[in-house]
């Protein structure tokens, strides 16, 4: 815990080093007392002593920073502490740290470029060098390979389409879904998984996808005289097999795991079986993600809007509403908003999101119609950034590093628990001080908070 934290430090100077002296940053610190605004994760309240008016932690300093933008301070950044009133997991806390950093006249390489830089420059000296640039790769890309928008590179399994090898087939699912309109076949190769698997492997597979996914999942034994005499394997023809070897680069002792359906959530359900496998057949002795090994990537061009879960034909910001639609996409907003790509990028590490940002919206009109328009949002909330832009604002962007979650992956860390000075525990609690802890009632009063009694029958708690 004492490396961690001294780690961390070090690695805190550094960027602070990186951006200050070297790149002409204003170190700025912001209010965690704010308004409680539309859209994103959900926010701590704070009771004020205004009957019904209440203050909220901010997720991020997001509004601030664009108001330091119009403001002309054209470079800012902070270490900033940011709240969520969401469950903890592994990798996430009620209350966590962001390395947040804004730019004005900026495009999204530039930013790209100064990230870099700063993990380049504020990289641990017993850990391998940070090699860039780093690759990138667009949204689609990503979940067609990977299944996944947050990619562990380190290893390959990667997600083939192999829909034209069984566009004959006699095998039935295969063929209800090559026969829809958008129905396709994925595969990925398990290697030397023939030498590995064992049935109940290939049965526990098989009841993930069925539970999980609702979804069929085949697995190809590549060698023929090892497919446990399955009588669906039985339908695939030598010339497939051959193909499949063919196309996948597999040798005889390799496993490939098919599946079909509609192409993302083909690809989903095989982006979750690639890791399962990996863990399994790490559990096996093979390792297939070297531990010492940190390896980078950018995902672009991601769409703008995603319908909600709730309400399928309503949109919300896949990001946030201020980020802005990617230039050749502005058109769609207006016809086919769905369609729209945008200026988002995400820093990908080892399979973690460590970082995410965009360009922002600097038109104040275009701004109105998003919030207004399209996510039905009541711009009232947001009519101080709507006024700032109002005022012209230069074209800017920014990002915000998950600074927990980073130095969790570089010491090695099973949970950002360990890299965090009094962390709260799985449940959001602080288990040394007990808190949440209860208020007594005559401390309430000034807030204007009146808690009732637990209940103790089962008539009283229906009531």
């Amino acid at each position: 815990m004492q490396y961690n934290l001294r780690l961390r430090s070090q690695m805190v100077m550094k960027m602070r080093e990186y951006l200050c002296n070297l790149h002409g940053f204003v170190d700025i610190e912001t209010p965690t007392l704010f308004k409680r605004t539309p859209g994103g994760a959900k926010e701590f309240l704070v009771p004020s002593r205004e009957p019904g008016k209440f203050c909220s932690l901010p997720q991020s300093p997001q509004q601030f920073k664009q108001l330091l933008m119009v403001g002309g301070l054209d470079r800012y950044f902070q270490v900033a502490r940011c709240y969520r009133d969401e469950g903890s997991r592994p990798d996430r806390q009620p209350e966590f740290t962001q390395i947040d950093i804004e730019m004005s006249f900026v495009d999204q390489t530039g930013i790209q470029s100064l990230i870099e830089g700063l993990l380049q420059y504020s990289w641990p000296n017993d850990k391998d060098p940070v090699v860039v640039p780093f690759p990138t790769m667009t949204f689609a890309e990503v979940l067609a390979t990977y299944g996944t928008d947050k990619p562990d590179t380190r290893f390959g399994m990667k997600i083939i389409d192999i829909s034209d090898v069984f566009r004959n087939t006699e095998i039935g699912f295969l063929q209800d879904a090559l026969s829809k309109p958008h129905g396709t076949v994925k595969a990925i190769c398990i290697p030397e998984g023939a030498k590995y698997l064992k049935r109940k492997d290939i049965e526990s597979i098989r009841n993930f996808a069925a539970d999980h996914f609702n979804q069929e999942i085949l697995p190809v034994f590549l060698n023929a005289n090892r497919n446990w005499n399955s009588p669906v394997a039985n339908f695939i023809m030598e010339s497939q097999r051959l193909e499949l070897i063919r196309l996948m680069e597999t040798q005889e002792e390799d496993v490939v795991l098919l599946t079909a359906g509609e192409h993302n959530k083909a690809c989903s359900l095989l982006g979750k079986l690639r890791l399962e496998c990996a863990d399994l057949l790490e559990t096996r002795g093979v390792v297939l993600r070297d531990p010492t090994l940190f390896s980078f990537l950018w995902v672009v061009d991601f769409p703008l809007f995603l319908p909600k879960e709730e309400s399928p034909r309503e949109l919300e910001s896949a990001h946030h509403p201020f980020t802005a639609p990617h230039p050749s996409d502005i058109h769609l907003l207006y016809t086919e908003p769905k369609k729209a790509r945008s200026q988002h990028y995400d820093l990908v590490l080892n399979g973690n999101e460590i970082g995410g940002g965009s360009i922002r919206i600097h038109n104040a009109e275009l701004q109105r119609y998003i919030l207004a328009t399209l996510l039905k949002e009541d711009v009232k909330m947001l009519s101080h950034l709507l006024q700032a832009l109002d005022y012209g604002a230069p074209p800017h962007g920014g990002i915000a590093l998950g600074l927990d979650r980073l130095i969790c992956l570089v010491t090695g860390s099973p949970s950002i628990r360990d890299v965090i000075a009094f962390p709260k525990s799985f449940r959001g609690h602080d288990l040394m001080s007990n808190t949440p802890d209860s208020v007594p009632p005559e401390e309430l009063k000034p807030y204007h908070i009146r808690v009732s009694k637990p209940t103790d029958s089962k008539a009283e708690r229906a009531h």
